[in-house]
């Protein structure tokens, strides 16, 4: 095992607070939401809820969720020796524990005559696709995850070539179109479906993002040396210095390479052309950028990995 250290704990204990938010703010939309309106979406909690209708609340929500999770774990072990994270675990084992909570809880439900009550029924799974975006984008940006689909798509991805991103589209299609196959529900049914998915979906990517994404500056200058010291020194920004040729004119030039925080970019412009009029700046997204000054990569317990700390 690898010294945990006290920075190191903290960051631990920092990422499993987060997480248990991000779990319970997940829980709430289909529990308090979503589920006590006779509602249904994608994912396999989308899946569990139209089983819970189908069966007429016998099997759970809070019960489903837990053994299709244990299901698909197992199976990912056997066929794929696949590794699964110790925050995944975590978070499967907590959510199946908190939709429970909630579901005990009737004063939590968002009907007629309590707190949560929303009169505007399009407005539930608005609200509902907000809180779970939140929740699993806490979850994501922590290091965890809530097991269902994304590990039915690590399984399919290994066999066939279909990406993550069509997987989850066409499974969160069939589910919410599933919801017809029951006799009280219509076509307003998959309407509700579709707009948790719409809404929670670009929410998870701003929360992974949010404040912290960031840019790759490419900067064309003679006065390369003078920028990249301001950069260095009033930024406290790393730069790379590219050596490049002008294919018109034929000349070697410097072009450099910076990468920052969004919010950084309008500082820097500003100040290339304060020193250079005539600066040639391309910008790009970099949404995906770890080292010193920007993201640590987070993994969950390795559990054939004894040398991990978390």
């Amino acid at each position: 095992m690898g010294k945990l250290t006290g920075e190191k704990l903290r960051i631990l204990i920092g990422d499993y607070l987060l997480m248990t938010l991000g779990v319970i703010l997940y829980c709430a939309s289909w529990e308090c939401f979503m589920i006590p309106n006779g509602m249904s979406s994608g994912g396999l909690t989308g899946l569990c809820t139209v089983i819970q209708y189908a069966t007429g609340g016998r099997l759970e929500v809070s019960f489903l969720y837990a053994a299709v999770n244990v299901v698909l774990l197992l199976i990912a072990f056997l066929v794929m020796g696949a590794r699964f994270g110790f925050k995944t675990i975590y978070c499967i084992a907590l959510a199946s524990v908190v939709f429970k909570l909630f579901s005990m809880f009737p004063q939590a439900h968002s009907l007629e005559g309590r707190f949560l009550f929303v009169p505007e029924k399009f407005l539930i799974p608005a609200i509902a696709g907000l809180l779970e975006g939140v929740g699993l984008g806490v979850i994501f940006r922590n290091g965890g995850s809530t097991g269902g689909s994304d590990i039915l798509a690590l399984m399919v991805n290994k066999f066939w070539p279909i990406s993550p991103g069509r997987f989850f589209l066409v499974t969160d299609c069939v589910i919410v179109l599933s919801m017809l196959l029951l006799p009280d529900k219509s076509f307003s049914d998959l309407v509700y479906g579709f707009i948790m998915i719409l809404i929670s979906a670009p929410v998870v990517d701003a929360v992974l993002i949010g404040g912290r994404s960031a840019v790759q500056m490419m900067v064309f200058s003679e006065k390369y040396e003078e920028i990249a010291d301001y950069i260095i020194r009033e930024m406290n920004r790393g730069v790379t210095a590219i050596q490049a040729v002008g294919w018109y004119t034929k000349q070697e030039k410097r072009v450099l390479l910076i990468v920052m925080r969004q919010k950084e970019v309008h500082q820097v412009t500003r100040t290339i052309k304060d020193l250079d009029g005539t600066a040639f700046i391309s910008v790009s997204p970099a949404n995906n950028v770890y080292g010193e000054g920007f993201e640590q990569i987070k993994t969950g317990i390795h559990l054939n990995k004894k040398n991990k700390t978390e």
